[in-house]
């Protein structure tokens, strides 16, 4: 696996997020080993002098650029957290192993079976709701021997890492509902809401993330092809926040179904949905549908029900999925479907 590292020039462009924390934590490996990192510093462009001011921030560039040589040159891709090393090519077989999975469900609990494989020095599990209920899921980190000062990196980073994985699965941004963590807030508190774009907790009993179960069910959508060109240039998955967010499409849908007879304007349904109007349409534009077309489906689905469950006579049905007339109605159903209302009912072939 090669790693395409950023240019000099883009090393220290952008803004600089990443807690010198982390850095040290690196160089701290290094030196575990009797082994010098000069050289991976400089070529990333830290000054050494940096490492000794715990308010000094570096940029994903320069982070990604530290953390690639350091997994070559130490030959372990866990950077010193575990008791034994995670060869070079270690975190590529764990995409690998879960890339032909149905569903992100799917490939993270392979990701959290095959990672055991690798170490048991922490152990992570997927806990979704119970079964038919909805609400949050839950990634959990057990951590079976003491990290000592490599622990808030280790925790964090392996968090990250499966997190940045299983966004670029679905390509999709998993928006979290909580990210925790077992330790005191560290001075560096506020770089979490960039890594984990949700509320921090800390102090809390064991590591994890939490969002929105219904992501699991969010097919995946790479392939061989897309996961080669992704291991070049695999580390700022670490930190990438994705704009598109594919279960927008399913919430919208929900907002609709609630009351198929309603307006629904794109005003009501962003503030539903805590976004601007802007936002909406244009996550929706990304996802190849308007709130027109949702908005049609809904009435549809709901009118086809009616009809096929109810006595309802068409007039009420027309009203009742927010239609004025029974005439305009009927005239929507058949676009919908090729047949008139009462044909449809009746289970009459159109010709």
């Amino acid at each position: 696996m090669q790693i395409l590292a950023p240019s000099p020039a883009e090393l220290t462009r952008g803004r600089a997020a990443t807690p010198i924390a982390f850095i040290r934590a690196i160089v701290l490996a290094y030196r575990r080993r009797g082994m010098d990192p000069a050289s991976a510093l400089a070529q990333a462009q830290i000054p050494p002098a940096l490492l000794d001011d715990p308010a000094a921030r570096v940029t994903a560039a320069q982070m990604e650029a530290m953390s690639g040589l350091a997994m070559q040159e130490l030959d372990d891709e866990a950077l010193g957290w575990f008791s034994r090393r995670l060869p070079w090519g270690s975190y590529g077989m764990l995409c690998r192993a879960s890339l032909t999975s149905p569903t992100l469900e799917v490939a993270v609990k392979r990701w959290c079976r095959h990672h055991r494989l690798l170490t048991e020095d922490v152990v992570l599990e997927l806990v979704p709701p119970r079964a038919g209920q909805r609400g949050n899921a839950t990634i959990c980190v057990a951590e079976n021997v003491a990290l000592g000062e490599l622990r808030e990196f280790c925790l964090v980073s392996t968090l990250r890492y499966l997190l940045g994985y299983a966004c670029w699965l679905v390509d999709s941004r998993i928006a979290l509902t909580e990210a925790a963590f077992p330790f005191p807030a560290p001075p560096h508190a506020d770089a979490y809401a960039y890594l984990f774009a949700g509320p921090a907790r800390f102090s809390a009993d064991a590591a994890s993330i939490s969002f929105d179960a219904r992501y699991l069910e969010l097919p995946v959508r790479r392939d061989e092809k897309a996961l080669q060109t992704m291991l070049q240039h695999a580390l700022p998955l670490t930190v990438l926040q994705y704009r598109r967010d594919r279960l927008l499409v399913h919430s919208v849908g929900q907002v609709l179904n609630a009351d198929p007879g309603a307006a629904h304007t794109a005003e009501e349904v962003a503030a539903r949905l805590n976004l601007s109007v802007r936002t909406l349409h244009r996550q929706l534009k990304e996802e190849g549908v308007s709130l027109q077309r949702l908005k049609n489906d809904a009435r549809r689905e709901r009118a086809i029900k009616l009809l096929l469950q109810t006595t309802k006579p068409v007039k009420q049905i027309a009203a009742a999925v927010g239609f004025d007339s029974e005439k305009s109605f009927a005239r929507a159903f058949r676009e919908w479907t090729g047949a008139p209302p009462s044909a449809y009912r009746s289970g009459e072939t159109i010709r």
